[in-house]
């Protein structure tokens, strides 16, 4: 191959361009794109960069002058939205890369390298981009062709994601694993193969016989394979200790063939894996203990880490706690997953007719009224998973994606819920849309806070009264106290054209939570909808959207995906300890990012929303009870009041469907003054010694996500993680007043 691009640690893939072009997205503070070449090569290398969301990029490149990348080096490009960088790299030689680093800033990227063999096919390309406006090309001339001495021999430097792999395995090793002291297996492996290459049997068998951990079989399930090497492999393997092979007659296809497997399983305790995956080093060991720590468990997944096809790291998945709403958008959840053999056999096993989504629909069917406290999560990285984008899933991805709909419209359908099942922000994700009778749609009060401000307080009236799309809602504006009579007269004429709407002015300091108290005493909807007033609708079913997540079990809040005006994100979740409090998840990165597991790009759980944009159930309301007036008047409450929610078993929910645009702070201001500070710093201190906020490890993030800022980076532990079970559980008494007839 001529020519490669490689992109480091520090830049993490966001999305796809409707071209099919990568865009990356900067998450380190020095991320950088190498492009290699061959010794032998066409002589001119032209790369093209581009901003995926219209911000300024400050590239630099570097150039390998025998002594390496060094700053001393680096070519300065000033900023700018789209470039092209034309380098004469020569026909020969033994210098053979240069590097790009994109931005040192946030920023999402495209970037493509193309290799021409002469300076005229190459201007033929540049010719088709001078017509493009406001195009950077830059010119590096004619690049180093030898290195006149070679560099002194240095270890390459470990990735992120190799020094979390390495740091946990090193601390797993160090664990005496449980004595097993029973006649038969706690666990059985069960692997559908089917013409797979030895390669990769050698390496799942090999990983099997290096776990330090007795009890456990491996049964390798032929699918009535036809490739001769799969077929002699299986032979010599027939008579091989605790791996077990399982002939079938006829090519099923992988449920099938995954059945026979489990038929012959003897173990308490069943898991499902891939012939082209392997198992982690001390993963069976971690997996036992964490069983024996949690013995009701009724169901176990792991973290997982991705490898090349040479099983080298690649990336993390790292996984929150159990959350049933993520993964109805998602299969988060995927490899590492330990079965109740019984249980498993109880439901049928694998279902024929979902062949690429089979996995998927076993995940929903199994989970289906399992109480969440029983589902374990243990973050270790106990399963590799070889992305070599061959698996059927991958080859035919909208049978796969249609067939995975069908499960999540199925998973509801018994449930009592009618659903159709519509593409999420990525396409071949999920977006379960509730069907709910025009009439059935509950009543919703809106509670808009405000002082003056008219352009912001008609501005959201406008929206929500004309510019919302919801048949049963009340507008209640609590004022404290306008008196310009702009305002009140803009209050006066929209109370007599829409009798729907009421205000209700109190001259006092402002005090948010107060302001959300008086509004619940007024309040005659079923549901609560708090709107800050420096907020604007941008889609006319925000509020339809974020009614219908009340559909999910146990959900008492819902919060909105809000964006600053220029489009970055203002709001995607709040994770509780940030900074030793809470902050936002995400904050400034782009609107389109989809976040790990793309978990920004469909509805999921988290322990804390904004209060800008917030809907309360009437369930919650009247178990959680009335906001903090005392110790939060401005800041925090909403943090105080989720997380008095959460401890309630009140699940809380955030939807990327509902997207609103927030001003944030317009009407308020900054909080500078010497009063406002040190209200501030008390609240801060309310919040950390109510909450513990600053011990605080929040369920809907991993504990290998750093707590200092906003766009979490891998941290490489020093100790283990324990395991954790699913964090949200409703008491009985409320599932009783759950009212059926309404989406909440």
């Amino acid at each position: 191959m001529p020519l490669k691009i490689t992109v480091n640690d520090d830049a993490e893939i966001a999305g796809k361009t409707e071209q099919g072009q990568t865009i990356w997205e900067v998450t380190g503070d020095d991320p950088a794109v190498v492009v290699s070449y061959d010794i032998l090569r066409p002589r001119f290398v032209i790369l093209r960069l581009t901003s995926a969301d219209r911000r300024n990029l400050d590239p630099k490149i570097y150039i390998n002058r025998g002594k390496g990348f060094r700053e001393e080096d680096a070519i300065f490009i000033p900023e700018g939205q789209d470039f092209v960088i034309i380098a004469d790299v020569g026909s020969f030689g033994t210098a053979s890369k240069f590097r790009l680093d994109p931005s040192s800033k946030p920023a999402s990227f495209i970037v493509e390298a193309t290799a021409f063999r002469s300076r005229s096919e190459a201007d033929s390309y540049l010719a088709r981009t001078r017509n493009e406006a406001k195009i950077h090309q830059v010119e590096l001339g004619r690049l180093p062709r030898f290195i006149a001495a070679l560099p002194r021999l240095r270890w390459k430097k470990a990735s992120l994601t190799q020094r979390y792999a390495e740091a946990s395995y090193q601390l797993a090793k160090e664990i005496a694993p449980i004595p097993h002291v029973a006649t038969t297996p706690w666990l059985s492996i069960v692997v559908p193969v089917f013409n797979a290459p030895p390669r990769y049997l050698d390496d799942l068998v090999s990983s099997f016989e290096q776990q330090d951990q007795e009890g456990v079989e491996l049964i390798l399930s032929d699918d009535c394979s036809s490739s001769d090497e799969t077929l002699r492999w299986l032979a010599a393997k027939a008579t091989s200790g605790n791996v077990k092979i399982v002939r079938n007659a006829t090519n099923g296809g992988i449920a099938v063939a995954t059945n026979a497997g489990l038929e012959q399983a003897l173990g308490e305790w069943v898991a499902l894996l891939d012939h082209d995956d392997v198992i982690a080093p001390h993963a069976l060991k971690m997996i036992r203990r964490a069983l024996n720590v949690h013995p009701d468990t009724s169901f176990l997944y792991t973290d997982e880490l991705v490898v090349d096809d040479q099983l080298r790291p690649t990336g993390t998945m790292l996984k929150p706690a159990y959350d049933p709403v993520l993964l109805t958008g998602v299969n988060y959840i995927n490899h590492f997953s330990i079965y109740r053999r019984d249980r498993l056999s109880s439901i049928g096993g694998l279902r024929t007719g979902f062949d690429g989504s089979q996995d998927y629909d076993l995940l929903l069917r199994y989970l289906r009224n399992q109480e969440e406290k029983r589902v374990v999560h243990l973050p270790f990285p106990a399963y590799w998973w070889r992305r070599t984008g061959t698996t059927f899933s991958r080859t035919f991805m909208d049978q796969a994606t249609t067939r995975a709909r069908r499960a999540i419209q199925e998973h509801f359908a018994v449930q009592g819920m009618e659903t159709v099942v519509r593409p999420a922000l990525t396409p071949t994700l999920h977006r379960p849309e509730f069907i709910v009778e025009e009439e059935a749609w509950p009543k919703i009060s809106v509670i808009i806070p405000s002082k003056g401000s008219l352009p912001l307080i008609s501005r959201v009236l406008e929206d929500v009264l004309n510019g919302t799309d919801y048949p049963n809602l009340e507008v209640i504006v609590v004022d404290n106290g306008s008196s310009e009579a702009e305002v009140l007269t803009l209050y006066e004429s929209i109370a007599e054209t829409h009798p729907n709407f009421r205000y209700d002015i109190v001259n006092e300091t402002f005090n948010f939570s107060r302001s959300i108290n008086r509004g619940l005493r007024l309040k005659t909807g079923d549901h609560v909808l708090l709107l800050n007033n420096d907020v604007e609708v941008l889609d006319r079913d925000w509020l339809r959207e974020m009614v219908s997540c009340l559909k999910f079990e146990g959900a008492g809040i819902v919060g909105a995906k809000l964006l600053f005006d220029d489009g970055t994100l203002q709001h995607a979740g709040v994770i509780v300890g940030f900074g030793g409090l809470a902050g936002h998840w995400y904050l400034n990165r782009p609107g389109n990012l989809p976040g790990p597991l793309n978990r920004l790009h469909v509805r999921n759980s988290l322990t804390c929303v904004t209060g800008a944009v917030m809907l309360i159930s009437g369930d919650c309301l009247k178990t959680v009870g009335p906001w903090d007036e005392e110790r939060f008047a401005v800041a925090y409450n909403d943090v105080d009041y989720c997380l008095r929610a959460h401890k309630a078993g009140f699940r809380i929910i955030w939807t990327p469907f509902a997207r609103l645009r927030h001003h944030e702070s317009l009407s308020r201001g900054a909080e500078t003054g010497k009063e406002k500070k040190q209200r501030f710093e008390l609240e801060k201190t309310h919040l950390r010694e109510k909450h513990q906020t600053a011990n605080f490890l929040d369920s809907a993030t991993s504990p290998y996500y750093s707590r200092d800022r906003s766009t979490p980076k891998i941290v490489v532990p020093k100790k283990l993680a324990a395991a954790r079970t699913g964090f949200y559980g409703r008491p009985t008494e409320l599932n009783r007043r759950l009212d059926s007839a309404h989406p909440g």
